[in-house]
């Protein structure tokens, strides 16, 4: 690496205090993204909405983010990351704002699906820096490390939303809305300071400055492992955001009083944060495919323990979907960023590429499950959509692990 190279990096101990603000704008990202689901009964109730529109508004910010995910990633190899991933917090701080401000359906899917303007620049901009910024030895516990960040903030949304944030204020769902999108803020500003140190290198740190172009785009499409990667990351994204969103509604519904089901919700991210920061360590280029095979198994397993009524089966699913679930993306990324055939110049476009099938799963996800949940009185057919969508995983990996034994003989 040049001194020019060298002057624009952070310094080596640095990296990992802007990596811990790059997982504080995560936490908001999470945190945000899952403040609605402990509350869908109440919102439901005070929008006068059915839930198939509120599954039709749950998948409103992957829609947008779908639309926005390339033309952000291309940006992000042109700007300053620092800039980009500030004004992605801002943005989902605004969403939050909106969300308490909406007066009906349509109000409340625009103010959703402002969070899928500002989500882009922070998941695709935080493994492009990550991948820069740190080797083959420490990628994987950087990634994994990052990724905890959205967990946790699902965690906090899901668990404490009814428990406690609900209860100080004063019982009303907006005013909850208002306090999640003041945090974001917050964050956006102390991420300012972080990246303004003299140790986090030059301001317009690692952009690229190469120009958009759909060869570009042709170009990492024609990699083989970069097209099966994209159909896991379909398949992956509408498991995620399809139980994220309705799984404290589902347990809900099995019995448990809103806290309690909020409480259980929050088991597969607490779970996943312990995988997240474990599992990805792990996963080096010759074990990376085995140990995808072995997590889609763990979500296979846990969507067919999903349709039990009882504590014992229910905690054992919610495990094994926290083993999963924890580790899958960091590890699905890792599968994309770590590819040869992918330049190191268009790791942005790469990421928008990826997040563009994925949050076309995370639109699918609460949407499916919403309208089969309406459609049957019940979760026992959203439940088997998820099956379904886990056994293809499977077989993806299973095809992607017998492609590269075959390719090393």
């Amino acid at each position: 690496m040049n001194d020019t190279a060298s002057a624009a990096m952070p310094t080596r101990g640095y990296r990992w205090v802007l990596l811990g603000g790059i997982w504080l704008i995560y936490f908001c990202f999470g945190l945000i993204a899952a403040s609605m689901a402990p509350l869908l009964s109440r919102i439901a109730l005070d929008l006068d909405i059915d839930y198939a529109t509120i599954g039709t508004i749950l998948g409103a910010w992957p829609l947008v983010y779908i639309a926005a995910a390339i033309p952000c990633g291309a940006l992000l190899d042109t700007m300053s990351p620092r800039l980009t991933m500030f004004i992605g917090c801002v943005i989902i701080g605004l969403s939050g704002v909106l969300r308490g401000v909406a007066q009906s359906d349509l109000t409340m899917f625009l103010a959703v699906g402002v969070f899928g303007v500002g989500g882009p620049l922070i998941s695709i901009g935080a493994p492009k820096l990550i991948s820069l910024w740190f080797d083959d030895k420490t990628r994987g516990a950087a990634m994994g490390l990052y990724i905890t960040g959205p967990a946790l903030g699902n965690a906090v949304a899901l668990a404490a939303t009814n428990s406690l944030v609900l209860p100080l204020a004063g019982g009303d769902w907006r005013t909850v809305m208002f306090v999640y999108a003041a945090i974001a803020f917050v964050i956006s500003i102390l991420w300012l300071a972080i990246s303004s140190h003299p140790d986090a290198g030059d301001s317009k740190l690692h952009s690229d400055g190469v120009q958009f172009s759909f060869r570009a785009i042709s170009e990492i499409l024609s990699v083989p492992t970069v097209r099966i990667v994209l159909l896991m990351a379909i398949g992956v994204f509408f498991i995620n955001h399809g139980i994220n969103n309705w799984l404290p509604e589902m347990l809900r519904l099995k019995g448990q009083s809103a806290a309690e089901a909020g409480f259980w919700s929050s088991i597969p991210t607490i779970v996943g944060i312990a995988g997240s920061l474990l599992i990805p360590r792990f996963a080096t280029p010759e074990r990376r495919i085995p140990l995808l095979l072995g997590l889609f198994i763990s979500v296979l397993l846990s969507s067919l323990l999903l349709q039990a009524s009882t504590s014992a089966p229910l905690f054992a699913a919610l495990i094994l979907f926290g083993v999963g679930r924890g580790a899958l993306i960091a590890v699905v990324m890792l599968v994309l960023m770590s590819s040869p055939d992918v330049p190191r110049r268009r790791l942005g476009l790469a990421g928008g590429m990826f997040f563009v099938a994925a949050e076309m799963g995370g639109v699918l996800g609460p949407v499916t499950m919403g309208v089969l949940s309406d459609w049957t009185g019940g979760f026992s057919a959203p439940v088997l959509a998820i099956t379904a969508v886990s056994l293809g995983l499977v077989l993806l990996a299973s095809f992607l692990l017998l492609r590269g034994r075959a390719s090393a003989s």
